[in-house]
């Protein structure tokens, strides 16, 4: 299946794409989703969780930046998970392609993916569209506000220009994000078709 979806950031290109290609800050952004570790390849291992009902879905992947072409801002990431019990799996190829639009950026996504087993029964291709397009508005929102977080502070030195003792704790690693809640989630898409449809009848 492949879709193809956009969102509006309100950052210069420049800092858009350095944050959109440091997969571990901006993990936290997609619900459910959290990086674990990397090697020097540039393969991210990570892990990402489902809550259906009463049981939750696990999933463990990895995902990689294949290219990143600072000139014309374009990259292409692949990933690649499988449920922990062995209960299908997904993969999937992004192109993510920034364009200056105003005094902000553009990100144009396109996704060819496949899902097999549990994420495949989320229902027919018009709904899981629509709550991709859903978690994709979360993660925009998301990106919006790391963009906004003040850099890392310089690390004090001494007079021999050895790093000096810092008197305060090191800075914690962002909280994983919480599973995605797929029936609330579900719900919630549903009503955004129902409201849809009201719109159109009123009009």
């Amino acid at each position: 299946m492949k879709m193809e979806q956009s969102f509006q950031v309100n950052a210069p290109i420049d800092q858009v794409w350095a944050v959109l290609n440091d997969l571990e800050r901006v993990a936290p952004c997609l619900p459910g989703a959290a990086i674990t570790e990397h090697d020097e390849e540039g393969n991210y291992t990570g892990t990402f969780q489902v809550k259906l009902g009463p049981t939750t879905a696990n999933y463990r992947g990895t995902i990689r930046i294949e290219s990143a072409d600072e000139a014309t801002h374009v990259a292409t990431l692949k990933a690649r998970g499988t449920d922990k019990r062995g209960q299908g799996g997904a993969s999937a190829t992004i192109v993510n392609t920034l364009v200056e639009d105003g005094g902000g950026t553009r990100v144009d996504a396109v996704t060819d993916f496949s899902i097999t087993g549990r994420l495949a029964r989320f229902g027919r291709p018009g709904m899981i569209e629509d709550v991709s397009n859903r978690l994709l508005r979360d993660f925009a929102t998301c990106l919006q506000g790391r963009l906004g977080e003040a850099p890392a502070a310089p690390q004090p030195t001494t007079t021999a220009g050895e790093p000096a003792a810092s008197p305060t704790s090191p800075t914690p690693a962002p909280p994983p994000a919480a599973p995605v809640k797929g029936f609330s989630l579900m719900a919630s898409v549903l009503w955004e078709r129902v409201r849809r449809l009201l719109g159109r009848g009123r009009s």
